[in-house]
């Protein structure tokens, strides 16, 4: 049962497959006719020889009839060449540009995905799905489907052209044919079990060698670089040895194929020694039969490497759809265009668990008027970052609603949402490219004027001047060439370019120090000016001009007000501010 589902299983995803043809008809359906006309017309080779040695050599022709045999095939050659040469370029320029569309298909759908996904999802897995395992398909059009179609039409007329020419020698040729179709049965069973764990143990090689590069500091810092590598050299070995499990296969059926090839032409040529005197066999006819039985073998023994690259594409292919079909995307079927706020941000009797009913928000009721300036405190793991990323639309909260201006979030374009919602995190991420295209992130709206103006109003300017090359300095990596306070300028100025309605600031000075925290303050005075703003901070520097002040406690709003009022009181506010001297607020 479990075969059959497995198969209907395969036929879906060939039907998948091919259905990306189809902007390509044109070139999928040249594809089909040259691979099957040169799977006809391969025949005519063998006859024109055997015809110019019965003809030309036995009869005893004159040399201007074999000159003009040889002619003939070596200009047959010529145009089978080029036949060739249309097919393969054919059939690769129709993979390649299937692999490209799926490749934008399916990293415009991962662009798309929760952030719950990608919680749950190593990188290095997706980057194998979208990189090694797309490129696995190409080969499902230049070797696959099409040329193993080819394949069967090339022996079906070799077989049927060779019953015609000499029945008995046919006979002799195919007697190996039952042992050659057991050994490829063997040959791709087996293979196609290696192939699995040669893919599990890439994208187990990618996925560790991913997040140990980027965590190199934590690494070293930690003396773990031995431990590590000894947990690298055993994920290698097994990819080592699932590839080797494979090479087995190969290296036990290739050999067995020559050798009953070798059997099948010594049998011909053994009947035409020993009955040759009974049953008359030409030179030509025995040559025919030596290159018919080659060039056979050849296509019977490609047919158990290209069946196996066809499961190949499958397996990743399944891989790639499972990407596809994942249904964790933000719906974006809002209507709205979100432009600014006219009244105020409501968040009511909201609730929210990133894994089953483990809820980290609990009944959360908050109202935050235009242009209100709202600071979160909160012990770590209170829901304080978990409240922007869901007004952002980064996950989606489980019961509750939250709405602005009387519309919830879900009514207006998810574009619209995050172009007017401002986002400063505490781990800035920055580009491998310029701080010019770190703040304008390429969008063509911003023009050069706007990024300088911010950079002097925040006070970067100069700094980014004095660097090598200027707004051009190429940052690297995470933006590893610069400290964590100028990361942190440059998030503010990519938020200040980019006029966002409501500014979101998630602590984004706890771990900086304080000229930076000065210059941060000042960034964070002009972007919240006339904006409706959200801070999350440690620093009561940050937070002391807010107009309300939400303490949050594992998940709940537990206390709210402005600086005076929370401090007038016995308040939990009031103990955490005395806690840290004035100071710090955790």
């Amino acid at each position: 049962m479990s075969e059959k589902k497995e198969n209907k299983l395969n036929v879906g995803l060939i039907k998948r497959i091919l259905s990306y043809s189809k902007p390509y008809k044109v070139r999928f359906g040249l594809s089909i006719f040259l691979t099957l006309s040169l799977s006809v017309l391969a025949i005519i080779r063998p006859l024109l020889v055997s015809n110019a040695l019965t003809t030309d050599v036995s009869e005893n022709k004159s040399i201007q009839d074999l000159n003009t045999s040889c002619l003939i095939i070596l200009g047959f050659i010529f145009f089978e060449a080029i036949l060739q040469f249309v097919n393969i370029s054919t059939t690769n320029f129709l993979g390649q540009s299937i692999v490209r569309d799926l490749r934008n298909q399916i990293y415009r759908h991962i662009l798309k995905l929760k952030n719950t996904y990608f919680d749950n999802t190593p990188v290095g897995m997706l980057v194998t799905r979208a990189i090694s395992d797309i490129e696995s398909l190409s080969d499902v059009f230049s070797e696959g489907f099409i040329v193993i179609a080819g394949d069967f039409v090339m022996l079906l007329v070799f077989a049927g052209v060779m019953f015609w020419k000499n029945w008995v020698l046919a006979l002799l040729v195919f007697t190996t044919i039952p042992l050659l179709f057991i050994a490829t049965a063997l040959f791709k069973n087996g293979v196609k079990k290696t192939f699995n764990e040669v893919r599990n143990a890439v994208s187990n090689l990618n996925t560790f060698t991913q997040e140990h590069i980027t965590g190199m500091r934590i690494i070293q810092l930690f003396n773990k670089e031995k431990d590590e590598h000894d947990k690298f050299k055993v994920i290698n070995q097994q990819h080592r040895n699932a590839n080797i499990r494979s090479i087995f296969y190969y290296s036990i059926f290739f050999p067995v194929v020559e050798i009953l090839s070798s059997v099948a032409i010594a049998l011909v040529i053994w009947y035409a020694e020993v009955k040759s005197s009974t049953f008359h066999v030409t030179l030509g006819d025995l040559t025919f039969f030596v290159m018919l039985t080659n060039m056979m073998f050849r296509p019977i023994r490609m047919l158990a490497d290209r069946l196996n690259t066809l499961q190949m594409g499958i397996v990743a292919a399944d891989r790639v759809f499972k990407v596809l079909d994942t249904n964790e995307i933000i719906p974006d079927t809002g209507k709205t265009e979100f432009a600014k706020i006219n009244d105020k941000i409501l968040f009511k009797d909201l609730w929210f668990a990133y894994v089953n009913e483990n809820f980290v928000l609990k009944n959360i009721n908050l109202e935050i008027k235009k242009g209100e300036r709202i600071a979160f405190v909160g012990a770590t793991g209170s829901g304080k970052s978990t409240i922007i990323n869901l007004l952002s639309r980064f996950y989606e909260y489980n019961k509750g609603n939250i709405s602005i201006d009387g519309k919830g979030i879900e009514e207006y374009s998810l574009a619209s949402l995050r172009k007017n919602t401002g986002v400063v995190l505490q781990d800035v991420f920055l580009f491998n490219d310029s701080i010019y295209n770190n703040i304008t992130l390429h969008n063509p709206s911003i023009n050069k004027e706007d990024v300088l103006k911010a950079t002097k109003q925040i006070g970067l300017y100069d700094f980014i001047i004095s660097l090598p090359g200027g707004f051009d300095y190429e940052v690297r990596e995470r933006g590893i060439s610069l400290s964590a306070g100028q990361r942190q300028l440059i998030a503010f100025i990519r938020a200040y370019v980019y006029n966002p309605e409501i500014f979101v600031l998630d602590e984004a000075t706890a771990s900086i120090d304080t000229p930076t925290e000065q210059l941060l303050q000042k960034a964070t005075d002009i972007l919240t000016q006339g904006r409706t703003s959200i801070i999350i901070a440690h620093r009561l520097s940050t937070i002391k001009n807010a107009d309300k002040i939400i303490v949050m406690e594992k998940g709940e709003v537990i206390e709210q007000g402005n600086l005076k009022e929370l401090l007038s009181t016995e308040s939990k506010f009031k103990m955490l501010y005395e806690m840290q001297q004035g100071e710090l607020i955790t």
